[in-house]
């Protein structure tokens, strides 16, 4: 049992709140996930590549950003958080950034990258670690969010969800996968790596092979339901987009609500009532087996 969350904003004029409003709405979900959460917040537009990098503790990680700021001559800003750091960096810095610290910095982790996504996590109480990483101070267009119960692995920050493994590219998960070991290995023949053993990491990489391949979000997500088994509840961000997918089973519980303001998601419906304007929302329980996009560009549904 986990709990995810999810905000995509049509309006402007809710960015600022953004961060503010997935804080509320992922410590609703701590009941459904004590042990460790994860965000994933789109921000700004970049003219290069975030990475966001994960070290055991602060000190580690600012030692290994700063080696790191020595052997690139610089880097474009730093902004550190907690056990997190982001560093932009030039879209052709990018490879030498990740080759030095395989080399020089074991434990520190490279949680995502993007234009545009911030990824943060940790074990602990959902609330604590989005005030760990001041999440209710962040803005942006949209984000997902997900509180973890750990019943199939231990309690880790890399078991903890979201998983990233493309640029801009997220998703958080509620369920199992049954074929998860083999389409690893198939995603590994298509040059797709994995961190952990995490089913979710296996979904996170199916997506972006699909993308890479040139399929859009909705068809990526439509193809899971074939090649994907098991039952799960999928919340993807992208760039540009929002989408949200169930298995045709559907056994997870999942609640959506959509103004002409934004469009959010919540493994439950409390999760949804600190939001502006639910009360006129229209508030609808997705269908199994049915793909709902959103992009960021028009804000309409596909």
């Amino acid at each position: 049992m986990c709990g995810i969350v999810g905000l995509f904003l049509k309006n402007p004029k809710l960015e600022p709140q953004l961060g503010t409003l997935l804080a509320d709405m992922l410590k609703t979900m701590t009941d459904r996930g004590p042990d460790s959460a994860g965000f994933a917040v789109y921000g700004s537009d970049g003219t290069g590549v975030k990475l966001t990098l994960r070290g055991p503790d602060a000190k580690t990680l600012a030692g290994a950003v700063s080696g790191l700021e020595a052997a690139l001559g610089g880097v474009v800003g730093a902004t550190a958080r907690d056990t997190h750091t982001v560093i932009a960096l030039e879209a052709d810095q990018e490879t030498a950034a990740r080759d030095w610290l395989s080399a020089n910095a074991p434990g520190i982790d490279v949680v995502s990258a993007g234009k545009r996504m911030e990824i943060y996590k940790e074990t602990g109480l959902p609330e604590n670690v989005a005030k760990r990483f001041d999440l209710s101070k962040m803005t942006g267009t949209h984000g997902i969010g997900h509180t973890r119960m750990a019943t199939e692995s231990a309690v880790t920050t890399n078991g903890a969800h979201p998983f990233s493994t493309g640029l801009d590219e997220c998703l958080v998960h509620n369920g199992s996968l049954s074929n998860h070991n083999d389409m690893r290995r198939r995603l590994q023949h298509e040059g797709i790596t994995f961190a952990t053993k995490n089913d979710t990491e296996v979904a996170a990489g199916y997506l972006s092979w699909r993308m890479r391949e040139g399929a859009s979000l909705k068809d990526a997500l439509e193809s899971s339901l074939t090649d994907l088994d098991g039952f799960f509840t999928f919340v993807v961000g992208t760039e540009t987009g929002f989408a949200v997918v169930r298995d045709p089973i559907a056994c997870k519980p999942a609640v959506m609500a959509e103004t002409d303001d934004y469009v959010a998601f919540g493994s439950e419906y409390r999760a949804l009532i600190g939001l502006p304007g639910i009360d006129k929302a229209r508030v609808f329980e997705p269908e199994p087996a049915r793909v709902y996009a959103w992009e960021r560009q028009t804000g309409e549904r596909h």
